[in-house]
């Protein structure tokens, strides 16, 4: 049997580098693999670790966003020694992670015109649940995670903003670690990072779950925040050049698996599921790959005739539905 189809070196349903080969032929899953599969295939909430790339590379816009996530000294914030801050006394944390010093710092990275860009002094983190999520609880959780994540490393402040129907917490990292080392927050950083919140929140008794968006079947990109904002302004909307450093990275990362990939790779795990007994998980499998073709129209018009380029995997995802469980590809 083929095993998980692969793209670009990586497995396709790459749930954790999961789906390892055994003898025979055969595809192989843990019991933690399967209970990724399964919250996957049961649509448990997706945790959100989102990065703010804007400000953070001065000491005047650091103290801003403390006394924003703060709410201008109405919440209380928490640093990685477990101490309570007032939102007031973000001087104090200033001073405490000697930002000072690391803004005084030569630039060492230029920007595509060639100026030099001051070092980012602090990142700026969201950890987010969908409504209905326990605040008390999410916020254990983020700070279980940033214990074993940046303990005795890099110094941080949490706040927990409960003014809005998803909770949510503000994470305030500093850049530099204690060592010297500077911390790069990349695509595979961020996967680890909503991978490991959504384990210590389901220690909290939370079900939550960390899929790539394409792997669930969504195939909308969310719309940036600037652009969002923009048009409820009603601002003229111009589109930005695109970087060519981002251009290179990501042709050098590899672009997404198609969606013909995406759902030929569900219909070979519903097979492997089935094989392996897990009749249920199979049958949710099948019926998952049809995701895409649920999100957008199956034919598209052509010159001479219609299109359709899900035909085979429809026909297939048709057939193994008919199928009596367990599901069988």
């Amino acid at each position: 049997m083929r095993s998980l189809l692969r793209f670009d070196g990586r497995p396709l349903l790459d749930i954790a580098s999961y789906a390892r080969r055994g003898p025979a032929e055969r595809v192989l899953l843990s019991p933690e693999e399967t209970a990724h599969i399964g919250r996957t295939l049961r649509r448990h909430p997706e945790v959100m670790v989102k990065v703010l790339a804007q400000g953070g590379r001065d000491l005047h816009s650091v103290a801003r966003h403390l006394a924003y996530i703060g709410r201008q000294g109405e919440l209380t914030l928490e640093s990685d020694e477990g101490e309570a801050v007032g939102a007031r006394d973000t001087k104090k944390i200033v001073e405490s992670w000697d930002l000072e010093l690391e803004e005084d710092r030569p630039a060492s990275t230029l920007d595509v015109s060639g100026s030099a860009r001051k070092p980012r002094l602090v990142h700026k983190v969201i950890f987010s649940m969908p409504a209905g999520t326990p605040p008390d609880a999410m916020f254990v959780a983020v700070r279980n995670f940033a214990r074993e994540e940046f303990s005795l490393k890099h110094r941080y402040v949490l706040a927990l903003h409960t003014d809005e129907p998803h909770p949510h917490v503000h994470m305030v990292i500093k850049a530099v670690s204690e060592q010297g080392e500077r911390l790069h927050i990349r695509k595979p950083t961020l996967r680890r990072w909503r991978f490991e919140f959504a384990r210590h929140l389901r220690v909290q008794g939370i079900a939550a779950n960390a899929t790539e968006r394409i792997i669930r079947g969504e195939l909308r990109n969310p719309m940036p925040d600037g652009l969002y904002r923009a048009m409820e302004r009603g601002a003229p909307l111009q589109r930005r050049p695109e970087d060519p450093t981002r251009r290179l990275r990501r042709i050098a990362e590899g672009s997404k698996p198609s969606q013909y990939a995406v759902m030929n790779g569900w219909l070979v795990l519903a097979d492997a599921l089935g094989r392996s007994g897990h009749d249920d998980l199979a049958y949710r499998a099948v019926r998952f790959s049809e995701a895409p073709l649920r999100q957008r129209p199956l034919f598209a018009s052509g010159n001479a005739r219609e299109v359709n380029p899900w035909k085979e995997t429809h026909e297939r995802v048709r057939e193994a539905r008919e199928r009596d469980p367990p599901a069988r590809t």
